[in-house]
C-alpha cells in the first residue's frame, strides 16, 4: 500500500500531482491513499485529533511512502512541519520514504536532503535513496526524476 503524504498549503496542488505522479512510476500503480495534511485544518495544531489519528494510521500501515512539499524559504513547509511533529522517534518502523521537494530553481536542489530526510528518519522513515527535488515547472518531463526512479525502484517492496 503506497501513501502520498502532501504538505503545500494550498489544496490540490502541483506538488500533490508531482507526488502522485512519483508514487505511481515509482509503485506502477496510483497511490493507495493521498493524504493532503492542509485537509487536517486545526486538528494539526493540538494532539488527539480524530482525523489527524486516522492519517497516523494510514502513514504507520503503508508499506511505501511519498513525503512531499514546495519548497518555502529553502525548506519544507511549516504546514508538513506540524503533521510530523505528530509522530514520535521511530514510530514509522521502517517504512520505505522517499522524501520529494519541488521548487522554482535548483538553487535548493539541496533541500529535501538537507532539511526533510532528517525529519523523517528521525521518525523512524527508511529514506534508501537520495532525496528528489524537481522544478515545478518541468516536474513531469524531468530528466532528474527519470534517472532517479531507475535507482530508487530498487527499494520498492515487491519490486524486482
Amino acid at each position: 500500500m503506497s501513501v502520498v503524504i502532501v504538505g503545500n498549503p494550498k489544496p490540490r496542488s502541483r506538488t500533490r500531482a508531482a507526488a502522485e505522479l512519483v508514487a505511481t512510476k515509482l509503485t506502477g500503480a496510483p497511490p493507495t491513499h493521498v493524504i493532503d495534511v492542509v485537509d487536517l485544518g486545526a486538528g494539526l495544531l493540538g494532539w488527539g485529533d480524530p482525523k489527524v489519528a486516522e492519517a497516523k494510521e494510514i502513514v504507520t500501515s503503508a508499506d511505501l511512502l511519498v513525503v512531499a512539499s514546495p519548497t518555502y524559504k529553502a525548506t519544507y513547509t511549516g504546514l508538513l512541519k506540524l503533521f510530523l511533529d505528530q509522530f514520535g522517534a521511530g514510530e514509522l518502523g521502517q517504512i520505505p520514504t522517499f522524501p520529494l521537494m519541488l521548487g522554482g530553481s535548483l538553487a535548493h536542489a539541496l533541500a529535501p536532503e538537507l532539511t526533510l530526510r532528517p525529519v523523517l528518519v528521525e521518525i523512524g522513515a527508511s529514506v534508501p535513496v537520495r532525496s528528489l527535488y524537481l522544478l515545478d515547472s518541468d516536474y513531469e518531463t524531468s530528466a532528474e526524476l527519470d534517472a532517479w526512479l531507475e535507482i530508487a525502484r530498487r527499494y520498492v517492496p515487491g519490486h524486482h
